[in-house]
């Protein structure tokens, strides 16, 4: 006998009723608490329990950050290659082609161009699914772009972070884009357009060294891991235990190294406000 697919579950030939419960609920790493994802995703993918910050897509920040979820992407059509023939445990050229069926991009940054509480504005958010969001030369030439977009449309910048830094793969290829990212960016405070930096879980490596350090303005989401090298490294380096909470946003609030710290839904005003002033 056949047996019917329901979306709340299945009913087998017995008649009794088995629900699926995979992919359901999500466990917060914050409090340890379950959560049912439906809350979880209508809360900004914000724990509603402890506040903690789940991380979110290039597509979910763009729909948030930008009026009604609507934006024109840019640049699409970059595409990496494999410049040294890289190879560790299996081809570099490998690795691009799984993380573009993964994410469907082409790399790890998404530019686009959108209205923020009716303001226009060039955004540029990367993806941390894309090999980790790993800045490589596609990644540099992107953010490249969106600043010089900006400089030509006159319209505000804003970049969003999350990537483990340079792309080893890549090697000194890498390495080249923080200089360049960096040299667009004088050319951009040059023009005295405004510069918004939102940092989030992750923000390390040469992107922390370069781009993400440069804004007029450096945000972060609550508890976001920002710092160069990670702090299991730092300890071995050092043989010394890290206080608590160090390199996490608010430590570095504390200590000078961000201008704030803000909730994810206290984003957009708080952008829209800042522009504000910038303008005035």
């Amino acid at each position: 006998m056949a047996w019917f697919k329901r979306e709340s579950g299945e009913l087998d030939t017995s008649g009794e009723k088995k629900v699926r419960t995979e992919g359901l609920w999500v466990k917060c790493e914050g409090c340890r608490q379950i959560i049912w994802k439906k809350d979880l995703e209508e809360n900004m993918n914000v724990c509603p329990k402890c506040e903690k910050h789940f991380r979110i897509d290039a597509r979910t920040r763009l729909a948030q950050l930008l009026d009604d979820g609507k934006y024109e992407t840019l640049d699409d059509n970059l595409v990496s290659t494999d410049p040294l023939k890289f190879v560790d445990l299996k081809p570099y050229s490998r690795r691009l082609r799984q993380a573009q069926e993964e994410t469907g991009l082409n790399d790890a940054v998404i530019n686009a161009h959108g209205k923020l509480m009716g303001r226009p504005v060039v955004a540029s958010v990367m993806e941390y699914a894309f090999i980790g969001g790993s800045m490589g030369a596609v990644v540099g030439e992107a953010i490249t772009r969106a600043v010089e977009r900006a400089v030509e449309s006159k319209n505000p910048l804003i970049i969003v972070s999350a990537s483990g830094g340079a792309r080893m793969m890549e090697g000194v290829v890498s390495l080249m884009q923080l200089a360049k990212i960096s040299a667009a960016l004088a050319r951009l405070d040059e023009s005295r357009i405004p510069y918004i930096s939102l940092m989030t879980d992750p923000t390390t490596g040469g992107v922390t060294a370069s781009f993400a350090m440069l804004g007029d303005l450096n945000i972060a989401e609550p508890g976001a891991l920002i710092g160069f090298a990670g702090p299991r490294v730092i300890e071995q380096t050092i043989r010394q235990k890290l206080p608590a909470g160090f390199q996490r946003s608010e430590f570095l609030l504390e200590h000078g190294m961000l201008d704030a710290v803000v909730h994810r839904k206290q984003l957009r005003p708080y952008i829209a406000r800042a522009l504000d002033f910038m303008a005035a």
